[in-house]
């Protein structure tokens, strides 16, 4: 089973995350933000991912610490979890409807990091978040991760709706390249090597 424990620990946030990649979409998050536990939760729920969170951070100045230190453990799971990436499908895509809004997400498990997110937010909050917090996250978890990620909500108008179908399209698609490919055999790249 292709999984990681990740342990962070500094002076603003506390974090301990487990993932499995191969997974049943089991999910038991804790960040003290629920907005951000809703989005982790339907993530490992549509990717079939297992994934154990418990973060406490420095909620009193803001979201910020909390939220890029949970994307830095995550990328940083789901790396280790890949190993050298041998075998897996590595390209996948996924258009996620959610009422009004539209998603598309796009992703390389490359082994080079580089995030390209479009989306515009019409309000100031997102759940105690800001809205700019889940662009954080995603170009967060893809340096972590060391994969290539493009993101984009073609439109929408309700703000929950436009990162439910982020984090559920990202879910997807993620899902789908981490998968073993059966007619592969090793890197999945012509340079023999992902990095």
């Amino acid at each position: 089973m292709r999984q990681a424990t990740i342990d962070r620990t500094t002076s603003e946030t506390e974090i301990h995350l487990t993932l499995a990649v191969d997974g049943h979409g089991q999910a038991k998050v804790s960040t003290g933000l629920g907005f951000l536990d809703h989005m982790l939760t339907l993530f490992a729920h549509h990717g079939l991912f297992d994934l154990t969170l418990e973060a406490k951070g420095d909620l009193q100045v803001d979201a910020h610490h909390t939220v890029e230190d949970v994307a830095i453990c995550l990328g940083q799971a789901l790396n280790q979890a890949l190993d050298d990436r041998a075998g897996i499908v590595r390209m996948a895509d996924c258009f996620v409807p959610m009422d009004e809004a539209l998603s598309f997400v796009a992703v390389d498990l490359s082994g080079r990091p580089y995030a390209v997110i479009d989306v515009a937010w019409h309000g100031p909050a997102l759940g105690g978040m800001e809205p700019d917090m889940v662009q954080h996250f995603l170009e967060t978890l893809a340096a972590s991760g060391r994969f290539n990620l493009h993101a984009r909500v073609l439109y929408g108008r309700n703000d929950h709706h436009q990162a439910e179908a982020l984090f559920k399209a990202l879910a997807r698609a993620l899902d789908a390249a981490t998968r073993i490919d059966p007619r592969r055999q090793g890197i999945p790249s012509t340079k023999g090597k992902l990095a």
